[in-house]
């Protein structure tokens, strides 16, 4: 089945991972597959994770060097063992695919239910705003959704949902509209953080990527690389953190100060300072690329880190 999304900095993940004959690479975000089509081209054997069931229809046909486990990422060591594989590639966030299926709750562009589930399970967006308290889902909108506003935004939700719960997506959208007075000639719409904010909560998103990240460090063999695709601020700032402390690059603190020794050796070296940002090329012919970050790390033959075992 061909993909109906676009596979963001695929060219530069490829020259990080350096798919070939022999080697293993976990896709850890499946989706629609284009990552893990291109890794197949090369030559690579593939195991690809992905907890929303719809996936699967993507991985017809890609062969015997390919399986799909419907599973999060952050489970990869319990399903392959460690030190196994030679790349493990992550792209973040919510996928274009997932975004145009009004029946997934996931964009306030179009009517559906108030889910946001990239899984079959747990609790939906519904669950959240009709139920969490005030301040909870003010928290929620303003650190998973830096909005601004949450405050009045939450204030406004919990007035209405005391007369009507909010069970559709266009509904809560237009809510939120009023709460801030309407558009006013802004480019982005005024939902679009909080329902970042809502998404990243129903799916435990920053904390299914700090545990997977301890995951790829331990399933990657010495050599192996991990790439990470980023999207919005808090998804980078983790990957970053990651990498500077794994790599034994965290700061010292004060130039005053004694430098902080590294707490366990190093088990990572950076493949390239900073991160790499798509090209002119590919923003213009995919928008949603503008604001992808790719950071790749390299295992060393350190052990895993103690506190991540």
């Amino acid at each position: 089945m061909s993909a109906p999304h676009t596979s963001v900095l695929l060219d530069e993940v490829l020259a990080a991972l350096e798919p070939a004959p022999g080697k293993l690479i976990v896709d850890g975000t499946f989706g629609a597959g284009g990552y893990s089509r291109a890794f197949l081209a090369a030559g690579a054997s593939v195991v690809a994770f992905d907890r929303d069931p719809t996936a699967r229809r993507f991985a017809e046909g890609l062969g015997e060097n390919f399986r799909l486990v419907e599973a999060r990422f952050s489970e990869m060591a319990e399903e392959l063992g460690e030190g196994v594989a030679d790349g493990v590639a992550l792209d973040l966030g919510v996928s274009s695919m997932q975004l145009d299926q009004a029946e997934r709750g996931f964009s306030f562009m179009r009517d559906g239910p108030l889910d946001m589930r990239m899984g079959a399970t747990g609790a939906t967006a519904a669950d959240i705003v009709n139920t969490a308290e005030q301040a909870e889902l003010a928290r929620i909108l303003f650190v998973y959704g830096e909005e601004r506003q949450s405050r009045r935004i939450a204030s406004a939700i919990v007035r209405r949902r005391a007369e009507q719960p909010f069970t559709r997506t266009l509904d809560l959208a237009e809510h939120i509209e009023r709460a801030l007075g309407g558009r006013r000639g802004a480019k982005v719409h005024p939902a679009t953080r909080s329902f970042q904010g809502l998404r990243i909560a129903v799916n435990e998103e920053l904390s299914e990527l700090e545990a997977g990240l301890v995951a790829a460090e331990r399933t990657l063999k010495p050599g192996g690389r991990l790439a990470v695709v980023t999207f919005h601020s808090l998804e980078d700032r983790i990957a970053k953190a990651f990498f500077t402390e794994r790599a034994g690059k965290t700061p010292g603190g004060s130039r005053h100060a004694p430098p902080v020794e590294a707490k366990e050796e190093p088990s990572f070296k950076l493949l390239f300072s900073g991160a790499q940002a798509p090209s002119e090329a590919e923003t213009a012919t995919n928008p949603r690329a503008r604001s992808a970050k790719l950071r790749v790390g390299v295992r060393t033959s350190a052990p895993v880190w103690k506190e991540a075992a």
